[in-house]
């Protein structure tokens, strides 16, 4: 797979959803900036405001080579409601209104109206478009998958010419379908016919609209109007089916409770969020300061009433990445320059307002008891408590065999320069782009970087662990001299680990904001991409004393993780 990968040090970029890392399509030529004539994007971005629609702005088309094409038949419940039909023709998705929807019918011809060209990213838009914006109204996923043209036609002379012959690969609509232009206009648009052929897919009297559900998510139109901040699961019992996507998240901390807290002796109650937490040993250095050099600042040492702080003001934004989810912790009960340990279960003297989960496939002797920060007020107690690190699960309690996330933990050796592990990331960046996934980075607050990759909830630990070995061995062999694949850290002989392992029910990664126990109070912090070309970037730059102002002023950049809306492509 590997050997036909281009390098992003060769600034190749661009790939197909649904293909595989080894069959990367070129960009071929200039890509038309927006706004110019030649730009397909330039009409549909003028019809719409993107600071109140949540629909993409798409990046600048690419053509490609290779690879298969998507496509993808949206149900939108608008001024009226219509299927949009859309094709992916040189990089992006040439669409058609289709008022009553395509169907698996030869004798029924439908009416399709040529409209704007759309972005790819498109392909997987499901939500709800402001009332008073262009194509106001709830849009659901009715069918994707991939297409090819008929009789090795090029799709956009064809479509040029007025005649397209279309093969689809969908979950609902298969085989061989026409869209053939007629000499009539609807204003400024093309009329075209829609329409199937006769083949072993035809299907008489088939509607479109005897088959109303996503295939993204399984929501209806109604269901994502209703509540469009659910995630339905169609494979769960009607009262199960919805699971909500938001988390309460509280107001910051005031002034007056701030003050409380430092204000404190060295032991006593801190009344936040709504509870009583009690603290103890305020003053215990928990970490140790550390010198500083260029842009990893110096730091006095950080005492258990600054750390227990810094839970309370980050809560409102770690939150949404704790709730839900059992959360191991890693306690230093007398600070991170003394040995540590794992703590799973929840303790006896625990408060009995303290979320919890009771795991049932615990066997005899395993932790049984798991703390669930679903309250700002927990993750205060688990810092109290000694807990330097905090790592949720990468599923969810309610399904725990169900990964929320695939993982990728790009772990340097003792001979591994910075240089050298932000050029793995740059090769996994370049991977995520290809296959067209959003992905999104964090240093760890340690030596090394985290990717994590959101996706449906659908595939097994066994899944993401063995698509997350294809990924991680297709760019480890771009740089084999930088990539050891053996588990003994001597044996690695310092070369750095690609560590798809982290895959599996109960094995984590570092929560984002969490801090390291190391000196200084390192953070593992959310990057953007573009970041690893900044020469000031280092593993452990950022602290609790200097991520929260950095929050306040970028704002953060890991919370699409939050949105678990992809399906991994294969690979080979």
């Amino acid at each position: 797979m590997a050997d036909r990968w281009q390098d992003p040090r060769r600034r190749v970029r661009a790939g197909r959803q649904g293909g595989s890392v080894g069959s990367m399509p070129h960009k071929q030529g200039r890509s038309p900036a927006p706004g110019d004539s030649q730009e397909p994007l330039a009409k549909y971005r003028r019809m719409r405001d993107f600071a109140r629609t949540p629909e993409p702005s798409g990046a600048p088309p690419e053509r490609s080579e290779g690879g298969d094409r998507v496509f993808v038949v949206q149900r939108h419940r608008a001024t009226a409601r219509h299927y949009d039909f859309r094709l992916e023709v040189d990089g992006v998705l040439a669409s058609w209104a289709v008022p009553k929807g395509p169907s698996l019918d030869p004798e029924i011809r439908r009416l399709a109206i040529h409209v704007e060209d759309h972005p790819m990213e498109y392909l997987h838009f499901e939500g709800v478009i402001p009332s008073k914006e262009y194509g106001g109204g709830d849009v659901i996923v009715w069918d994707t998958g991939t297409w090819e043209p008929g009789h090795d036609e090029d799709p956009a002379a064809a479509i040029r010419a007025g005649t397209l012959h279309v093969i689809l690969h969908g979950e609902k609509l298969r085989g061989q379908f026409m869209l053939v232009r007629t000499a009539r206009q609807q204003g400024d648009k093309e009329q075209w016919l829609l329409f199937h052929k006769h083949d072993e897919h035809t299907v008489q009297g088939w509607d479109a609209e005897d088959f109303p559900r996503s295939v993204l998510s399984g929501r209806t139109n109604e269901e994502v109007l209703a509540d469009p901040d659910e995630v339905w699961h169609s494979d769960r019992p009607a009262d199960q089916a919805a699971e909500s996507l938001r988390v309460d998240v509280p107001d910051p901390l005031t002034e007056d409770e701030l003050s409380t807290l430092r204000d404190l002796g060295t032991s006593g109650t801190w009344e936040v969020f709504g509870r009583t937490v009690r603290l103890t040993n305020l003053d215990k250095v928990m970490f140790p300061g550390r010198e500083g050099a260029g842009p990893v600042t110096a730091e006095e040492p950080v005492t258990k009433r600054e750390f227990i702080e810094y839970a309370g003001r980050v809560a409102p934004v770690l939150l949404p990445y704790l709730a839900g989810r059992a959360v191991n912790l890693h306690r230093y009960p007398d600070g991170a320059q003394a040995k540590g340990f794992w703590h799973k279960e929840v303790p006896k003297h625990a408060p009995e307002w303290l979320p919890r989960w009771d795991n049932p496939d615990a066997d005899p002797g395993e932790t049984k008891t798991y703390l669930v920060v679903d309250e700002a007020a927990a993750l205060v107690w688990a810092a109290n408590y000694g807990a330097l690190e905090w790592h949720p699960w990468t599923s969810p309690t309610d399904a725990p065999d169900c990964p929320s996330y695939v993982m990728f933990d790009i772990d340097p050796g003792e001979r591994t320069s910075w240089e050298e592990t932000l050029e793995l990331a740059r090769l996994h960046r370049a991977a995520f782009e290809a296959l067209q996934l959003r992905a999104y980075p964090k240093v760890t607050g340690r030596r090394g970087l985290q990717v994590w990759v959101p996706i449906r909830r659908g595939p097994s630990f066994a899944d993401t662990r063995a698509w997350a070995e294809k990924v991680s061995r297709s760019i480890g062999a771009m740089v084999p001299e930088l990539v050891s694949w053996r588990w003994e850290v001597r044996a690695r002989k310092g070369l750095a680990r690609l560590d798809y392992t982290q895959n599996a029910v109960n094995k984590t990664l570092v929560a984002p904001y969490s801090p390291r126990p190391s000196a200084g109070a390192p953070v593992s912090v959310p990057i953007t991409w573009d970041e690893l070309d900044d020469p000031d970037l280092r593993p452990d730059r950022w602290t609790i004393r200097t991520v929260l102002d950095r929050l306040a002023e970028t704002g953060d950049s890991f919370s699409g993780v939050l949105h678990h809306d992809q399906t991994l492509p294969r690979v080979r």
